[in-house]
């Protein structure tokens, strides 16, 4: 019998597309059980890690490793406003200086685990895992181009 060599990059594009899962979930977690009011920037994180969910699960289904360049300027967009939301909550020149971003506080913390995780915090690390995930696929690609 002759065996087939699974490719690495399809479990690197599933393991992306089961963070922007977990991510999604996270964010429904807060709002509508913990009823945290999502502030603008939040709004903005959630606009580019939804598309993750369906754009990355319709590629692990196809195995279409192409979509990673778009996943990876999609989640650096988007790990740019979690480390400026992130800077908002946690640098105290930046939190002073923070203009009023709507209803709801762009600077308030709604959890803040062991002193450093906040909901921005762990929408920076979702997009920095699905961004890291997106390179490697990408460079795997371009190798075997």
């Amino acid at each position: 019998m002759k065996e087939t060599k699974k490719d690495p990059r399809e479990s690197f594009l599933f393991a992306a597309w089961a963070t922007s899962i977990i991510a999604m979930f996270g964010s429904l977690y807060f709002s509508e059980i913990r009823q945290y009011e999502p502030c603008l920037l939040c709004w903005y994180q959630r606009i580019l890690m939804y598309p993750f969910a369906l754009i990355l699960g319709i590629a692990v289904v196809k195995k279409d490793y192409k979509i990673s360049f778009y996943t990876m300027i999609m989640a650096a967009v988007g790990g740019l406003i979690s480390l400026y939301h992130y800077s908002l909550q946690k640098v105290p020149f930046m939190a002073d200086n923070a203009d009023t971003c709507g209803r709801v506080p762009c600077t308030g913390q709604y959890i803040n685990w062991l002193g450093f995780i906040s909901i921005p915090f762990l929408a920076l690390t979702a997009f920095i895992i699905i961004f890291s995930l997106s390179l490697i696929i990408w460079k795997k690609s371009k190798e075997e181009a």
